[in-house]
């Protein structure tokens, strides 16, 4: 489960980057999208009424041609969380688990679960959602080795079904962190939909049409849109007490961020998940909404690292990568880079959330942390042999000159900016570096093939019920090609065993607690990568069509619509909004 769950996390996170980047090239993993001839069409242009249609950006970069949930990385956003519902959902700012097809869920026993289904729940075509389902969705798994989530079954036992509402599940080892992160990741899909496909079918039939139990019907598509129309027998309505506000959600793909901000400023697009400059301007000339009223108006989301290759020389020396950390301001990149729309990282790297924060060693990061210090980068450097020349540079202990370089994707104009201000800051203690941008397929080549000296990556660093699964990519296991993380090919004696260990401990327990510390110290004497700033929740609001949007004042949702992430906040998003009074 670990590998590939890594490589989901990859996949939306290659999703997040891509609308934060400011760039305009399809996301990579639209490349292995099942086509089955289904290239989409234009559709006849149809008006919707503006007052019950909300129009949303950020999160598709081609026309959409995937609606299977089983391949959650090349699904069209949205698939998942208003098409295909969760057993639980999940607020990040609350760090709430919050129960949405199941009615609740309990550990009945250190190694079994048990889920109970509330009652009334209903798939899109009026027939009963049932512990069946619930039962097929995981075992369609354990028959079919290339859905994502099938290696839960190295770890998960059996399932039993006592009724139609309860669903038992008994672990073999529990692995207590990645459960818990499953249980709003995992869709589940009608039994009596998927159980006639072919083994082949289940993951290759882009599944046009799709039939779930959400809020959102699938409606039409066209080349540039995916349209979800209002599921008005919604088992949600009366057992959640919800409906969603608009009548229609147009998902766009919108070519470029600059349009992105001509259409919120007209009052064309509603939700933006991209990253747009001059937020304080937007806010005052416009009256756009973010999250936050001040810097960094963003919800910190995900954390940006500069991976080091551990595997070349002079990188594999630690006192290079630990001087490399006090070398780097990354102050200077949130001010000049994100106009403040961003925070520098903490030396571990954990996000600002409550899910992480309880497992953030203070003690661990006052003995061997780092800030930003050139002169102690200089000191490290010379201590360590890093002799610095009359031209300025240092040559290796051995004697040997070298040279660096940073990559990142071209057209990312904010990572761009980025790499130079570090190569610049690691030039003034006397390294020589220099930033390059590769277009993206050669970044993504080099970056999982280990043919790189430093990199600029936060693929799979997304917030998340436990810092396990930051954890779980920094230190991924080590193969040929490293789709998962741990880019830079680290390793310790017991790492993994470690990463594993802190897996199989209850969550938020002193044992947790205790491995995580001792993650964090390795993490931090050998500097394998360093926590620069964090990515934000890209989120602006236009309040032309649509207000009571969420923000610090009233939090009472996540307002993501990234790939894999509406059932984080999306979705509750359009339950709380409300058509402009005006109108």
């Amino acid at each position: 489960m670990k590998r590939l769950l890594s490589l989901l996390l990859v996949l939306m996170l290659v999703m997040g980057a891509l609308a934060g980047c400011g760039q305009s090239s399809k996301q990579e993993a639209n490349n292995n999208t099942p086509q089955q001839n289904n290239t989409p069409q234009p559709s006849e242009e149809k008006v919707y009424q503006r007052n019950e249609t909300l129009y949303y950006g950020g999160a598709m970069w081609g026309p959409p041609s995937n609606w299977n949930p089983l391949v959650p990385g090349n699904v069209v956003a949205g698939v998942v969380g208003l098409i295909y519902e969760t057993l639980f959902n999940y607020d990040p700012v609350k760090n709430d688990l919050i129960p949405w097809l199941a009615e609740k869920g309990e550990w009945t026993s250190d190694k079994s679960y048990k889920v109970t289904l509330r009652d009334g729940l209903t798939w899109q075509d009026g027939k009963p959602l049932t512990s069946d389902d619930v039962r097929f969705t995981f075992e369609i798994a354990k028959e079919n080795s290339d859905i994502n989530y099938s290696p839960i079954w190295r770890w998960l036992e059996s399932i039993e079904t006592p009724d139609a509402k309860t669903i038992v599940f008994n672990f073999s080892t529990p692995h207590y962190h990645e459960w818990t992160f499953d249980l709003y990741q995992i869709p589940i899909i009608p039994k009596h939909i998927w159980e006639g496909k072919s083994k082949d079918k289940l993951l290759k039939d882009p599944n046009e049409k799709a039939i779930g139990s959400g809020p959102y019907l699938f409606d039409t598509y066209s080349n540039d849109r995916m349209v979800y129309k209002r599921n008005d027998n919604w088992w949600g309505i009366k057992a959640l007490g919800l409906t969603p506000a608009p009548k229609r959600v147009v998902s766009l793909a919108v070519p470029s961020n600059n349009v992105a901000l001509g259409m919120l400023m007209k009052g064309e697009l509603d939700f933006s998940n991209f990253f747009l400059p001059g937020i304080p301007s937007l806010k005052s000339n416009y009256g756009i909404t973010t999250f936050y009223d001040n810097p960094p108006y963003m919800i910190p989301d995900s954390t940006v690292f500069l991976f080091i290759n551990t595997t070349k020389a002079p990188l594999n020396n630690v006192e290079l990568r630990r001087a490399m950390a006090y070398a780097i301001n990354p102050k200077v990149i949130v001010d000049k880079a994100y106009e403040n729309q961003v925070m520098a990282a903490n030396p571990l790297g954990f996000l600002p959330i409550k899910a992480w924060e309880e497992y953030y060693d203070n003690n661990v990061v006052s003995q061997y942390g780092f800030s930003y210090d050139p002169q102690k980068a200089k000191s490290i450097l010379d201590a360590a042999g890093f002799k610095l020349g009359s031209d300025g540079i240092r040559t290796a202990p051995d004697g040997k000159k070298f040279k660096l370089e940073i990559s990142v994707p071209y057209g990312w104009t904010d990572w761009m900016e980025s790499a130079k201000i570090i190569a610049d800051q690691l030039k003034a203690v006397g390294l020589d570096v220099e930033a390059k941008f590769p277009d993206f397929n050669k970044y993504y080549e080099d970056l999982t093939k280990g043919n790189f000296d430093l990199m600029i990556n936060s693929f799979g660093s997304q917030t998340s019920i436990s810092p396990w699964t930051l954890y779980n990519w920094l230190f991924a296991e080590i193969k040929d090609t490293q789709y998962n993380g741990n880019f830079g090919r680290f390793d310790a004696p017991g790492l993994r065993d470690l990463v594993d260990k802190f897996n199989e401990t209850k969550m938020g327990s002193p044992e947790a607690k205790q491995v995580a510390s001792q993650l964090e110290e390795i993490f931090l004497k050998n500097m394998p990568a360093i926590p620069i700033w964090y990515n934000g929740l890209w989120f602006q609001a236009s309040n032309a069509v649509w207000e009571n949007w969420p923000t610090e004042h009233d939090p009472y949702a996540y307002p993501c619509g990234w790939g894999g992430r509406w059932q984080t906040g999306g979705t509750m998003t359009l339950m709380k909004i409300k058509p402009k009074a005006s109108q």
